[in-house]
């Protein structure tokens, strides 16, 4: 089996090479971060789950072994957290807002062609209106959908990471997508 590099920088980890930590640690954390946040919708607590997640990717390197990809190990610890800690706070309704700005989040593009005030306005609240349907999603729809969507993962990546079947995850989305579409039906 070929090790893809973070695998490799992985492997590196394990016979005690801090630097390689520190590779992977640069190169995943943003997008963990954004994961996360988009699962459980606050920015600070996003933060905490994406270093959670990390510590517990170094506590592993001893038992590390590379038999899937290194980002669905990642991922799979990053869902766990985030659905445990949703769970944690069903109670404690979340309040940041999905598009809250701060540092570590992507500033918004303005395209080219400078769109009017209006078109900024309408294009903002239907993104938001996007963003409010995906975090209504049960917790494990929601989960498939942000790493379909947004990190452009595979059916079998999201299959590992979520612990079922490949077929149970086009089923998961399946039912996710459709209730989207019914949700957002007047944006059509």
């Amino acid at each position: 089996m070929t090790l893809d590099y973070d695998a490799e920088l992985m492997l590196r980890v394990k016979e005690g090479d801090g630097a390689s930590f520190g590779a992977l640690l640069q190169k995943h954390r943003t997008s963990v971060i954004h994961f996360l946040y988009r699962m459980v919708q606050n920015h600070a607590v996003a933060e905490e789950l994406a270093q959670e997640v990390f510590l517990r990717v170094y506590r592993s390197r001893a038992s590390y072994e590379p038999s899937a990809k290194f980002t669905t190990w990642l991922f799979r610890i990053a869902t766990h957290l985030a659905l445990n800690a949703l769970r944690d706070n069903k109670n404690e309704r979340l309040q940041d807002r999905l598009d809250d700005e701060s540092p570590d989040m992507p500033v918004k593009q303005v395209s080219d062609k400078q769109p009017t005030v209006e078109e900024k306005m309408v294009y903002h609240a239907r993104l938001e209106e996007v963003r409010r349907a995906v975090a209504t999603l049960p917790e494990k729809q929601r989960a498939a959908v942000l790493m379909h969507k947004y990190e452009e993962m595979e059916y079998s990546q999201i299959a590992k990471v979520l612990n079922c079947s490949e077929s149970a995850i086009k089923s998961l989305l399946f039912r996710a997508y459709e209730t989207l579409r019914a949700r957002l039906a007047h944006m059509a």
